[in-house]
């Protein structure tokens, strides 16, 4: 079953660019990621820009309104993501453990709707 795996966090909350905690982050990312792949379970994974990149898009009464930024204020922005083929829900709460972010942020697992 494929489990998509939204992972969020505080801006800044955790390591920031440039300083040798963010470099072992991103070599803890490529580690994840190479260790998915070769186990044949991941489908779909990658980073999104920031919120200042994000565009809403609703449409009330037949007309599209659109507003700059995400849909919700919150503190936690959702920062990236994956989807991996896990055998069952347990899996891919193991996996999730193993996402950096989980660290200091939150990873949301949930099921992929099969239609």
């Amino acid at each position: 079953m494929q489990y998509m795996f939204l992972i969020y966090s505080a801006e800044g909350s955790g390591p920031q660019q440039g300083t040798p905690e963010f470099q072992e982050m991103m070599n803890g990312y490529m580690s994840f990621t190479n260790g998915v792949r070769d186990a044949g379970i991941f489908e779909a994974g990658a980073p999104l820009e920031g919120i200042d990149t994000a565009t809403t898009v609703r449409v009330r009464g037949g007309a599209a309104q659109t507003t700059d930024g995400p849909f919700a204020e919150t503190k936690e922005v959702l920062g990236g993501y994956y989807i991996l083929d896990c055998k069952d829900l347990d899996e891919a709460l193991a996996h999730a453990a193993k996402i950096p972010t989980a660290a200091y942020g939150s990873i949301e697992v949930r099921p992929v709707m099969q239609m």
